[in-house]
């Protein structure tokens, strides 16, 4: 396999481009930086009443916050200090597409949690299931950082590495077909499959229970916001992989302007780790009021009827 990509496509340093590039990944460091230390101050003071979905939250934080972490080095680097070591370079790579791909299964298993226990609150099998958090979290982090460490200690460089120039350059995963198609289905396409049936199954769980036909329960704001997260997840992560699969097409002539697609997709799929805490905490009563920690409670449910209770509590 060669990848044809031109040298002024590596090197060039277009001014207008890279100050965009450095306020974005600035906004992108402190804005989320905060959001998400903000939610791990408010989910280790509810250490004591620590939910399944609270789990998920939790380690999607700290995935977010390991990604906003190697964002300062490439703000360095596109302010123009160049001449970072390349294994440097890999290893932020590789921590930034982890934790990527660690908050896309995440955000897939707090849609699939909540879904669970709004549509079969009374299951025994589902409950169980639910228990297994922390470990499907574990095995999360495992599977992200055993599937990307492996193709950065092996990875073969060809003669079109002498061209490599940091961020600037594709990463392996970019341009060998049979890690990109893996990572499309496994890494993108079933997430969001499952995301599309797990909404679905929410609104519909909310739109026929009793209490949704009462003013005890906002089915139209809960469908909003079932609605903005999986648009979040969209908006995210489409771009990225729709662009790795172009890549993986036009491998063997890459183009300046694919190249440049694909920075821009980096910095869209970074934006996350800031709208996953607006998506995830701040748009929820529940957060801002520092109650309902459940997944139920996690939607604006004010409700004192009986359904309403069973649920949050057997959630």
């Amino acid at each position: 396999m060669s990848t044809n990509i031109s040298s002024s496509c590596l090197n060039s340093s277009d001014y207008t481009s890279n100050i965009f590039t450095v306020c974005t990944y600035s906004f992108i460091c402190i804005v989320g930086l905060i959001f998400n230390l903000t939610a791990l101050v408010f989910f280790f003071r509810c250490n004591k009443t620590r939910s399944q979905t609270i789990v998920y939250m939790s380690n999607l934080t700290i995935a977010d916050s390991l990604l906003i972490l190697t964002l300062p080095m490439r703000i360095y680097y596109y302010l123009g200090y160049r001449g970072l070591p390349q294994w440097l370079c890999d290893s932020l790579g590789l921590v930034l597409k982890a934790n990527m791909y660690g908050s896309i299964f995440l955000l897939t298993c707090i849609c699939f949690d909540r879904c669970m226990a709004v549509s079969f609150p009374m299951s025994v099998r589902v409950k169980e299931g639910r228990r297994k958090a922390p470990l499907v979290c574990f095995g999360i982090w495992m599977l992200t950082f055993g599937a990307s460490v492996p193709i950065y200690l092996f990875k073969r460089r060809d003669v079109h590495d002498s061209f490599t120039d940091c961020f600037n350059n594709l990463p392996v995963y970019a341009i060998q077909p049979l890690v990109v198609y893996p990572t499309l289905i496994l890494g993108f396409g079933i997430p969001l499959v499952i995301m599309l049936v797990c909404s679905w199954g929410l609104v519909r769980a909310v739109r026929q229970s009793p209490v949704a036909q009462t003013n005890l329960v906002d089915s139209a704001k809960i469908q909003r916001m079932v609605a903005s997260s999986l648009f979040i997840f969209i908006f995210s992560f489409l771009p990225y992989h729709a662009t790795l699969g172009l890549l993986s097409l036009y491998r063997e002539n890459i183009p300046c302007s694919m190249l440049t697609a694909y920075h821009y997709s980096v910095m869209v799929a970074c934006l996350n780790t800031v709208l996953d805490p607006v998506a995830y905490y701040f748009t929820t009563e529940t957060f801002t009021k520092n109650v309902g920690i459940d997944v139920v409670r996690m939607f604006p449910l004010n409700s004192h009827s009986s359904e309403v209770r069973y649920r949050a509590n057997n959630s």
